[in-house]
């Protein structure tokens, strides 16, 4: 059954009741592992034609907390698994034994836990979604996507916030160690990014940061994996309107697709098919309308040639 489908039976999809736009701030965060179990509980459940009220009844429990574990808000507890086993008559072993191996998964530490305290909640999510989804499409107006920065170039980024020392290191290591993840996840998992030329000459740092920011882009764009395009800065008819905007793709449908936009002091988390599937087109018509690959490339090269960073 289909999630457009189940809603249209009143299933009371957690997508499409009231949590359309999800607001992260100080929230807690709904980790993309849990969000892949819930989701499969979702399934089962709108496959049965249940609905959330119901869950909780047979469950003992409210139905803000079947909602909580559907949107993966909620910490798996054995003896709640063991009574979905029951509610949604999952009496298959393997079945079973895969629903408690995400459970299990779900419930771990995030690699990101030593950075938990300095890293605020919107990017806790960012960072979840991120080491899971199978490609990755991202537009910067005004900086550098994070998994293309180089180390000075973040740091400058970063000190332009109000943390101290400390603090701002900690978010650069976290953001190299986003970058180190990425490049261990293997050649299936590609980033897809429009670069806003006006980024590249916008300024974080000394000229040699620039320089050597410049260079590293270079390379990236040579291999298969960073599939770089840029957004010409003269370009008047360009639909660049669409803002910050990153949209993660998960394979083997574990997860509909999510955008996200990052806005002053948090984030915005789209679920809903529709805001997704909107945003997926905005971006794609931008990504199309910009420069090919190979001469984003060139335009990176003339600007090293140039000798705008000295």
């Amino acid at each position: 059954m289909s999630r457009g489908s189940a809603t249209a039976a009143g299933s009371g999809d957690p997508l499409k009741s009231g949590r359309r736009v999800r607001y992260i701030r100080d929230e807690i965060v709904p980790s993309a592992q849990r969000m892949v179990l819930g989701n499969a509980l979702w399934t089962r459940r709108t496959a049965l034609g249940l609905k959330q009220e119901e869950v909780a009844r047979l469950l003992g429990a409210s139905k803000s907390k079947v909602s909580r574990i559907e949107t993966g808000q909620h910490q798996f507890k054995e003896q709640d698994l063991v009574r979905f086993f029951v509610i949604y008559q999952i009496t298959d072993l393997l079945e079973q034994h895969q629903l408690r191996e995400l459970a299990q998964e779900a419930n771990q530490q995030p690699w990101w836990q030593p950075w938990s305290a300095v890293a605020q909640k919107h990017l806790q999510a960012v960072v979840s979604f991120e080491d899971m989804a199978q490609r990755i499409r991202v537009y910067e107006p005004l900086q550098l996507p994070g998994l293309l920065q180089t180390e000075g170039y973040a740091r400058a980024v970063i000190a332009g916030g109000s943390a101290d020392l400390h603090h701002r290191q900690a978010l650069v290591d976290l953001r190299m160690k986003r970058q180190e993840r990425f490049r261990a996840a293997g050649e299936d998992k590609k980033l897809l990014c429009v670069i806003d030329e006006g980024s590249l000459r916008r300024r974080y740092g000394t000229p040699q940061v620039m320089q050597q920011q410049l260079e590293h882009l270079i390379d990236l764009a040579d291999g298969p994996r960073y599939l770089i395009r840029i957004a010409e800065q003269d370009r008047y008819d360009l639909p660049v309107h669409i803002g910050s905007t990153t949209i993660w793709d998960f394979a083997a449908q574990i997860l509909p697709d999510i955008a996200y936009a990052e806005v002053y002091d948090g984030g915005l988390i789209f679920q809903d098919e529709e805001q997704v599937d909107k945003r997926a087109k905005a971006f794609d018509r931008l990504r199309r309308a910009s420069l090919s690959p190979l001469r984003s490339i060139q335009r990176l090269k003339d600007l090293r040639q140039s000798g705008y960073y000295q």
